[in-house]
C-alpha cells in the first residue's frame, strides 16, 4: 500500500494578485492507495458530527460505445436498487439514519455519495463496497427492464415533454458529429436503452466499476487510523479487475457558423443560445473564459446586461458561462427575448458587444472584479464537508493529484486583461459557432378575410 501526505493550500486575497498578508485555506487530507488499486483520500473535519462519502468512477457517458448509449446513466439508477447482501433499496438503510443520498453522471464521470452522523460511518462504507463489489447478482433480468422504463421516462420528463428541454440536445448534436463522445446527451437514447441486454450491463459494469478504477473520498468527523481499518475491511477483498480506459482526448472543430431554428410547443418565449468549443477543463483559456462570462453577464453592471436589458430593453434576461468538460469546454451565451422582440435581435446586439470586447479587450476594473468574485466563490463553495469530499475525488479524477487545489486557484489569480482579452479572440470568433433559435408556435390568425371591394 503506498502512502501520500499532504495538504490543500489556498493562498491569495481576493483581488487579482496574491500577497503575503493574505487569507489562507488549508484542507489537510491523506491520499493512499489499496492493493485492488482504489484511490482513498482521508480529511478530518470535526466541526460538526457527520462524515461525507464520496466516490467518483472514471466513467461517464462518453465512454459508452455507439450504439449502447445511456449505460453509464443506467447504472447510477442500478446501482440504487440493491446487491448481493443488500437485496433491497440503497436509500432505505441509509435514510434511517438521516443521511442525504444520491448519485449524479455526467460526460465524464458517475458520481455517489452519502452524508451521514460519523458514527454510522461502518453503514456507508458497506454498502458503498456491496455495491462496488457485488453489485451483479441482484442485477436481474427484472430489475434491467424496471430501470430502463424508468429511465426512458426520467428522459421523457427532463427531455421531451418539459418546456425548452431539448435545448442540450440540439445544442450538442450540432456542437459535435456523430461518434463524438459528447454528441449524445448522458442520458442516451431511447433504442439503446430498450435494446440494453443483460449480458451487456453486465459487461459494462465489469470493465468500468472496478476499484482501480474509482476514487473514494470520506471527508468529516473521522479517526483516520480507524477509517483506514474500515476501508480494508469493506474494500480491500474486492479484486482488482483490467484497467480500463477512459477516453482522455477527442477531436471536433466548428468550421463555419450553424445556425438552428428549433419550435417549442409548450414554450412561451422567444430564446436564443450562442454557443462554442473551448478548451477544455484546466487548459489555457479555460480560466480566461469563465472571468469573461463575469465581466459580460454577471450583475447589472455586466456588459451583456447593460446592452440587451438595460438599455435597450430588448431582452428579459441574458447568462454566459464556460461549461468546462475533460475533452472539450463549451462556452455558451443564452438569452431570452422581451415581448415584442426577436432572437435575431439579440444575436445582433449579442455580436456587437462581443466584437468591442474582441476589438478593445476588457479593462483592468472589471478583470479585477470578476476575479475578486470568483475568488469569494470558490472560498465559500470550501465551506460544507460535502464540497470538499467532492472536490478531492474530482481533482484525483481528472487530474491524479488530490492537492491540485492551489494549481487550480492560481489559474484565476494570474487571469491579465491581456489573457481575457486573447481568450476571446481565439475561442469566441463570429463565424464558428452554434446559433440555436427556438421560439414558440405561431399564433394562427384567425380573423375571417374581409371580401374584396370591402376593405
Amino acid at each position: 500500500m503506498t502512502l501520500l501526505l499532504s495538504s490543500l493550500m489556498l493562498g491569495g486575497a481576493l483581488a487579482a494578485e496574491p500577497n503575503e498578508s493574505a487569507p489562507t485555506v488549508e484542507i489537510p487530507f491523506e491520499h493512499y492507495e489499496l492493493d485492488n488499486g482504489l484511490d482513498v483520500i482521508l480529511s478530518e473535519d470535526h466541526s460538526v458530527p457527520f462524515v461525507w462519502v464520496n466516490i467518483w468512477y472514471n466513467v461517464g457517458s462518453k465512454d459508452e460505445e455507439v450504439g449502447r448509449t445511456g449505460f453509464a446513466h443506467l447504472f447510477e439508477h442500478l446501482m440504487f436498487q440493491g446487491s448481493e447482501n443488500h437485496a433491497d433499496e440503497y436509500f432505505l438503510p441509509l435514510q434511517a439514519v438521516g443521511a442525504r443520498i444520491n448519485g449524479t453522471t455526467s460526460f465524464d464521470r458517475t458520481n455517489y455519495y452519502e452524508g451521514l452522523p460519523s458514527h454510522h460511518l461502518p453503514l456507508a462504507l458497506w454498502l458503498e463496497s456491496d455495491r462496488m463489489g457485488f453489485l451483479l447478482p441482484a442485477v436481474t433480468e427484472e430489475a434491467l427492464k424496471n430501470q430502463q422504463d424508468v429511465v426512458r421516462n426520467e428522459r421523457r420528463q427532463s427531455y421531451e415533454n418539459r418546456p425548452y428541454g431539448k435545448v442540450w440536445m440540439w445544442l450538442f448534436e450540432n456542437l459535435y458529429p456523430a461518434g463524438h463522445p459528447y454528441h449524445v446527451p448522458t442520458i442516451g437514447k431511447h433504442e439503446d436503452i430498450e435494446a440494453a441486454t443483460l449480458d451487456d450491463v453486465h459487461a459494462f459494469f465489469n470493465t468500468w466499476y472496478v476499484p482501480n478504477n474509482a476514487t473514494l473520498s470520506i471527508v468529516g468527523d473521522i479517526d483516520p487510523e480507524e477509517t483506514k481499518a474500515l476501508v480494508e475491511k469493506y474494500f480491500g477483498p474486492i479484486p482488482r479487475g483490467p484497467q480500463p480506459a477512459p477516453i482522455v482526448e477527442a477531436t471536433a472543430q466548428l468550421d463555419s457558423e450553424i445556425v438552428v431554428q428549433k419550435e417549442e410547443p409548450k414554450g412561451t418565449e422567444e430564446k436564443v443560445w450562442i454557443a462554442w468549443i473551448t478548451p477544455e477543463v484546466y487548459a489555457p483559456g479555460d480560466a480566461e473564459l469563465d472571468i469573461a462570462s463575469d465581466l459580460m453577464a454577471n450583475g447589472k453592471d455586466s456588459r451583456l446586461y447593460q446592452r440587451l436589458v438595460q438599455e435597450l430593453q430588448i431582452a428579459r434576461s441574458v447568462e454566459a458561462f464556460q461549461y468546462s468538460a475533460r475533452l472539450h469546454g463549451q462556452y455558451i451565451i443564452e438569452a431570452t427575448a422581451s415581448q415584442g422582440h426577436s432572437t435575431e435581435e439579440l444575436v445582433a446586439e449579442i455580436d456587437n458587444v462581443l466584437n468591442q470586447l474582441r476589438a478593445e479587450g476588457p479593462n483592468a476594473d472589471e478583470v479585477e472584479r470578476a476575479i475578486v468574485r470568483w475568488e469569494v466563490n470558490f472560498y465559500q463553495g470550501l465551506q460544507s464537508i460535502s464540497a470538499k469530499a467532492n472536490q478531492l475525488s474530482s481533482y484525483n479524477t481528472v487530474t491524479g493529484d488530490p492537492g491540485f487545489i492551489g494549481k487550480d486557484l492560481a489559474r484565476y489569480q494570474q487571469v491579465t486583461p491581456e489573457s481575457v482579452h486573447q481568450a476571446v479572440q481565439e475561442w469566441l470568433p463570429a463565424d464558428k459557432r452554434v446559433v440555436l433559435h427556438v421560439k414558440p408556435p405561431v399564433a394562427e390568425d384567425n380573423t375571417p378575410t374581409a371580401p374584396e371591394g370591402d376593405q
